[in-house]
């Protein structure tokens, strides 16, 4: 079974090289689905989504939200960031994939 959750962070970066607007700071507001899979436990979930929110908001939003996300990763793509996302969280949870939204309509998504 699949348990998802969204979250939600505001993060400035610029795309040092990039060749367009980019190249100068910005702000997202990002948009953060979380999907774990496992088998419904004796309390009838997979994992409380009250426990997901826990681990998500302290391996993740705490750490980017309101952030220059240029002083945490080397290259600050929506790609980047997913990736970084994706591996921390594997470790906590059983991870089926992460999804980005960099804005409205734009993407990216990391999966096992």
């Amino acid at each position: 079974m699949k348990l998802c959750r969204e979250f939600y962070f505001d993060a400035a970066h610029f795309l040092r090289g990039y060749k367009g607007e980019c190249e100068q700071m910005h702000g997202h507001t990002y948009k953060l689905e979380v999907v774990m899979d496992g088998r419904v436990g004796k309390n009838g979930m997979v994992l409380d989504f009250t426990e997901l929110k826990r681990i998500v908001n302290s391996e993740i939003i705490e750490r980017l939200d309101h952030k220059n996300l240029n002083e945490i990763f080397k290259i600050p793509t929506a790609e980047n960031i997913a990736e970084w996302i994706f591996n921390r969280l594997k470790k906590k949870i059983h991870l089926h994939s992460v999804k980005l939204w960099e804005g409205n309509g734009k993407w990216v998504l990391v999966e096992r």
